[in-house]
């Protein structure tokens, strides 16, 4: 664990690898849960970092955090949101290719799998999901399309997204879904937020 200021009033704590990231921020919730954390305004994961800002003395909570035993990330009790999905993609062969099964082989393992929402980015609503075990990572697309539709389930490297709004975009898009994973009169706007579990059911044709 590595921590370095950000400005007067926040701190980026760098870990070694996702998964020590999301127990960071998993303790961190829980303790802030507890009334055991200072205030902070804001903790913002991302792949390898959690960023706290709003912190009244970030050098004296650096200190204090290099002395915690954080726990490692574990399945969180609450239930895990479904998304129905039409396994329906444009990639979907592809993605069976590189996995060298079939394409309902596909469909079967990654509706198997229970994800996490690991943090957010790219775009409002957008989760960066973790769940797949590592030999089902896949390579970004050589050439990126330049409009992929809202509500596509995509692939890239370890993780899993859906697209909350129709932009360009290089993921392998192996489904569909009619979920609304952004939506500014919703409280919270979005459907998925850092540590949520998810798992994506297939939708009978």
């Amino acid at each position: 664990m590595r921590t370095m200021p950000v400005g007067d009033r926040a701190l980026l704590v760098e870990l070694a690898d996702g998964d020590e990231a999301g127990a960071l921020h998993a303790e961190l919730l829980r303790r802030r849960a507890s009334g055991a954390l200072p205030p902070i305004r804001e903790i913002v994961p991302a792949a390898r970092t959690v960023l706290l800002d709003g912190l009244d003395r970030p050098g004296h909570f650096a200190r204090e955090l290099m002395e915690w035993e954080i726990p490692a990330l574990h399945a969180s009790v609450q239930d895990a949101i479904e998304v129905p999905v039409r396994y329906d993609g444009p990639d979907l062969a592809d993605v069976a290719a590189l996995w060298q099964v079939t394409a309902e082989e596909v469909v079967r393992i990654h509706s198997a799998a229970e994800f996490r929402v690991a943090f957010c980015g790219f775009a409002p609503g957008f989760g960066y999901l973790t769940g797949l075990p590592q030999q089902y990572a896949v390579p970004r697309r050589a050439t990126p399309r330049t409009s992929v539709p809202a509500g596509a389930l995509a692939l890239a490297g370890p993780y899993t997204g859906v697209y909350p709004r129709s932009s360009p975009g290089g993921w392998q898009l192996i489904g569909t879904t009619d979920a609304v994973l952004w939506d500014p009169a919703r409280e919270p706007a979005a459907l998925l937020s850092p540590g949520t579990r998810v798992r994506f059911v297939p939708e009978r044709r």
